[in-house]
């Protein structure tokens, strides 16, 4: 499937992003659009690893399922937001999310919570795509 043309939007006037991202994406009209539920760091066989790089795997390579099956990849996405339960795991996840995100066309948010459904997840990511 032909990637749509995505325009990064950074204004001068405002401070550059504070990571890989875009401040706001211009996705075409038209467009599919997929918006995902967040993503775990839980295997299919309900494995969920205390490392939290590789929980952060795991919910990037569930999305990239969700993606799969519809038609798209990591280039259709138009905004990330993730939840992580400490300060000191956005460098993680964001050196994960620069392994699959190609470019910077795309907005991105994190926020900081104190739990989800279990006491042992640690990261959960979800995604607008536009295909």
């Amino acid at each position: 499937m032909k990637t749509p043309e995505r325009q990064a939007l950074n204004p001068a006037g405002i401070r550059k992003p504070y990571a890989r991202y875009s401040h706001g994406v211009l996705a075409p009209a038209g467009g599919r659009l997929l918006v995902t539920s967040g993503q775990l760091g839980v295997s299919a066989d309900d494995q969920i690893p205390a490392d939290v790089e590789a929980q952060c795997v795991l919910c990037f390579e569930n999305i990239k399922a969700i993606l799969a099956e519809a038609g798209m990849g990591f280039e259709h996405v138009v905004r990330f937001t993730a939840f992580v339960t400490d300060r000191a795991y956005f460098p993680i996840y964001g050196a994960v999310r620069s392994r699959y995100a190609p470019g910077e066309a795309f907005a991105s948010t994190l926020v900081i919570v104190s739990g989800f459904t279990l006491p042992e997840f640690k990261v959960e990511v979800e995604v607008t795509a536009v295909g």
